[in-house]
């Protein structure tokens, strides 16, 4: 690039990706109503909602990233350049959007998400035509244990942001397809499972792992065997 020539935007500066983004965010202003309703209205059930049904209960809350979390989730796909991303939680698709926009700005890459709630895939796969990023971004309907059991190569990144409890099972049935030093971030560190900490951060299990203040708190870890 000569002295007088001005580098490329990055995508999150695109206005139809910013547009999106903030739709989302305007979406997520009534989240805690709706988070409130669905434990209010499970409360009276005989026996804890199915993932199905609490999926059903929560279909209005959008549950986007924070802003830090998606600045730093297009940074690492940046510098890391992978060929394959997997999402584990899309809701509206704000995390997508992120990841998706720096597979973009890489020129190559693909990244999966996994949604439970088939109207909440619909309106992620919607944001992400909208933002111009459909063709980078794959959105699964269905259980993720079955969704992302057929992947089309090694996993690079791995974002965990769905229910917490299925954090350690997702991981466990990923493990086998992470590439040796993949990243696996996980999102809202003060909801994590004890044993999903304690395995990401133990010696045995084969990571290297921190936590980071961003958003509600993130642990990164990275794959080493």
């Amino acid at each position: 690039m000569s002295a007088h020539t001005a580098p490329a935007p990055h995508s999150l500066a695109d206005p139809a990706v910013g547009a999106v983004l903030a739709d989302i965010a305007a979406s997520a202003e009534h989240d805690e109503d709706v988070v409130r309703q669905a434990y209010a209205t499970a409360a009276g059930w005989a026996e804890q909602p199915t993932p199905l049904q609490a999926a059903e209960l929560c279909a209005r809350a959008a549950l986007p990233v924070a802003p830090e979390v998606g600045r730093f989730l297009y940074q690492l796909v940046r510098a890391v350049r992978p060929a394959l991303v997997v999402e584990f939680g899309t809701s509206f698709g704000a995390s997508t959007v992120h990841l998706a926009a720096a597979l973009r700005d890489n020129g190559t890459g693909l990244v999966i998400g996994s949604e439970l709630h088939p109207g909440k895939a619909a309106r992620a796969r919607a944001n992400l035509e909208r933002a111009g990023l459909a063709e980078y971004a794959e959105i699964r309907v269905g259980d993720a244990l079955e969704q992302l059991a057929d992947l089309p190569g090694p996993i690079d990144v791995l974002l965990l942001d769905g229910w917490k409890e299925l954090y350690l099972p997702v991981l466990r049935t990923l493990e086998p397809a992470l590439r040796d030093g993949a990243a696996v971030v996980s999102d809202n560190l003060p909801m994590l499972p004890p044993e999903f900490l304690e395995h990401v951060r133990g010696s045995a299990a084969g990571y290297l792992s921190q936590p980071l203040a961003l958003g509600e708190g993130v642990e990164l870890s990275l794959r080493t065997a």
